[in-house]
């Protein structure tokens, strides 16, 4: 195996272990809670810590991947999550635990940060969709395997949290015989001042949409969805069975849609992509109570829109100069993060005040105004623009 091909294959064996610990402690840590009579508004405040410490990190990353590089950027990552995990068993004070994951969210930031930078500075552009949804792909794959942790509680409090250290242990072995390498540094003309971050914007807004639009929908499916179900009468074992349809869907087309926008442009599969995702979620109130109508229509919503924010870091790597590439990483983070937020924030005051089954709406809306916006974004202008940024000075 050639050393880049290593280097990719370690990247998704390491995204993988880190869906697989988020995946892990969002359940355990909110059932510990629960059992300890935690309120769930405490719970759910609690359960924001992680993303409070993934906006508070991340706009600061780039600095430390151009300064020290993405293998070592990693490395700091492994080690935040691994004390944090380390720790958490070790106390149960609402408090502490709001720190702990904050901690978690902090090194979660900078191990996919400086993982993706480098999973997309490693793909061709002739595979770059393929590439980046394989690694999505891994993300949302270690994510669903993560809650089987759960069936290691019998074993004791500490088995869960010991089994991830275990895979930590893993990634730091492999990264360990990674080379360090170090993200291409932006090439300023003479007498320019634009801010990188407006200039990143101007060049690729379109494309640092989806990240906003998954975090939001992501957030609002493992967050609100399981409200609106118990208020219309779905049980609580239907609940899981209907959101792993979507995971499924995501990760049956995640890899044949990157691929198919290496084809035939980045573009046009996003805009039909959200188009069908608007659609089906939409229609779903439509589905009532019924268990597999619901799993049918996430199933087609998951394959849809299931690589948004794997194709929407593809696409703005394609619009971008190679040394903004990590800027606009930074913005798809944040937009995440932002919108993972304040996706059941809105929800709760949707249930409030409004009809729960708007909240379909709103996702259905947000994708279909990004379709819209599709058709005001000129891809000739922004390469145009790119093409001027990079000339040598």
């Amino acid at each position: 195996m050639s050393a880049s091909r290593y280097t990719f294959f370690t990247l998704i064996v390491i995204v993988a272990i880190a869906g697989m610990s988020q995946g892990l402690t969002l359940p355990l840590l909110a059932i510990l809670l629960e059992q300890q009579g935690v309120s769930s508004v405490a719970n759910g405040i609690n359960a924001a810590a992680l993303y409070i410490g993934i906006m508070l990190v991340t706009p600061w990353l780039e600095i430390p991947l151009r300064r020290i590089g993405y293998r070592h950027t990693i490395v700091a990552g492994l080690i935040l999550i691994t004390i944090a995990t380390v720790l958490l068993p070790l106390f149960n004070h609402l408090a502490i635990w709001f720190l702990l994951r904050m901690l978690l969210g902090a090194g979660d930031s900078a191990l996919h940060y400086s993982s993706q930078m480098w999973v997309t500075a490693l793909a061709s552009p002739e595979t770059r969709g393929r590439d980046i949804s394989l690694y999505g792909l891994a993300f949302g794959v270690g994510f669903s395997v993560g809650p089987l942790g759960l069936n290691l509680l019998p074993f004791g409090l500490w088995a869960p949290f010991a089994a991830l250290a275990a895979t930590y242990a893993v990634a730091f072995l492999m990264v360990a015989r990674l080379k360090n390498e170090f993200p291409d540094m932006p090439q300023q003309k003479a007498g320019e001042s634009k801010n990188k971050y407006a200039l990143v914007i101007g060049l690729a807004w379109w494309a640092l949409i989806p990240s906003f639009i998954y975090g939001y929908l992501e957030a609002s499916l493992n967050g609100s969805f399981p409200v609106y179900a118990l208020r219309i009468g779905v049980s609580v074992e239907s609940v899981s069975v209907i959101l792993a349809s979507f995971v499924i869907g995501s990760i049956l087309l995640q890899m044949p849609i990157g691929s198919l926008s290496d084809r035939i442009g980045r573009k046009k599969v996003m805009a039909a992509c959200a188009f069908i995702g608007a659609v089906a979620f939409l229609l779903f109130p439509l589905a009532g109570q019924s268990v597999w109508l619901m799993m049918t229509i996430l199933a087609i919503a998951g394959a849809a829109v299931g690589s948004f924010y794997s194709l929407g870091l593809a696409y703005s790597a394609d619009i971008l100069p190679a040394s903004l590439v990590p800027t606009a990483g930074i913005i798809a983070s944040l937009n995440y993060s932002i919108a993972s937020i304040a996706g059941p924030t809105a929800n709760g005051y949707v249930f409030e005040y409004l009809e729960p089954w708007m909240m379909f709406g709103l996702i259905g809306g947000l994708l279909g105004f990004f379709t819209i916006l599709g058709f005001f974004f000129r891809e000739g202008a922004a390469r145009e623009k790119r093409e001027e940024h990079t000339m040598p000075v």
